[in-house]
């Protein structure tokens, strides 16, 4: 638990919330400050407590995480570029289905060999994602917001393709890893790039692949506006 003074007579504090069959959360409260108790865990409970319970995501701020550029991260230049008319209706969630990484240098390194991939073995014009997530807490930049994806057999044109770094079968991405791609995702809506009534999907949602892994995937169905069909 955590707390901090709020300059108003109350004190503003944080406590872990679990909720069935969701990541972590956090609930916050608000008790009445006393000058004798620096703490509101020292006087628990309080005579007066509001609690406001929290989905896993829907208290973030919506604000743009740290988006690693294609510069920065190495990328080679792509064969060709396909425009998306945006805003989309679809956002579709991957995994790479290959190593994780908790590092920008090794998050970096991760990318290139994925573009590799995607465009020496595949014959892709670039790497597919239009954004990969590291467990660095970092976005890395892949076709961006404005280029059509290679991610998702006929729904490329519509959707922007967000993939976590890693394998996430047997595991859920760190906490701080769901949380930056909660913050893309709100981040794609703020700049007009995603629709603001989008619908969240998993890639096994619309092709036929385990991807984006059985852990993850049972963590984005309570993810906000998921659907599974159609």
């Amino acid at each position: 638990m955590t707390g901090g003074g709020r300059g108003d007579g109350w004190v503003l504090s944080r406590t872990p919330w679990a909720i069935a069959g969701a990541s972590p959360a956090w609930a916050e409260f608000r008790a009445p400050a006393s000058p004798a108790i620096s703490s509101p865990a020292l006087a628990w409970p309080p005579s007066s407590l509001a609690w406001l319970p929290v989905h896993p995501f829907a208290a973030r701020g919506g604000c743009c995480p740290t988006i690693i550029t294609r510069s920065q991260w190495g990328a080679r230049a792509p064969r060709d570029r396909v425009q998306l008319s945006t805003p989309v209706p679809y956002v579709i969630i991957h995994h790479t289905a290959g190593s994780s990484c908790i590092s920008q240098a090794s998050c970096s390194q991760l990318v290139r060999g994925i573009q590799n991939y995607h465009m020496d073995s595949k014959g892709w014009a670039d790497i597919g994602y239009n954004f990969l997530i590291g467990e660095d807490s970092r976005v890395y930049e892949g076709r961006g917001w404005s280029t059509m994806g290679a991610h998702a057999k006929n729904w490329n044109h519509k959707s922007l393709g967000f993939s976590f770094l890693g394998t996430f079968s047997s595991r859920v991405p760190s906490a701080a890893a769901l949380n930056i791609a909660q913050d893309l995702i709100q981040c794609a809506v703020n700049r007009g790039s995603l629709s603001s009534s989008y619908t969240l999907k998993g890639h096994r949602n619309v092709n036929p692949t385990e991807c984006p892994g059985n852990a993850l995937y049972r963590d984005i169905t309570q993810w906000p506006r998921f659907k599974a069909k159609p």
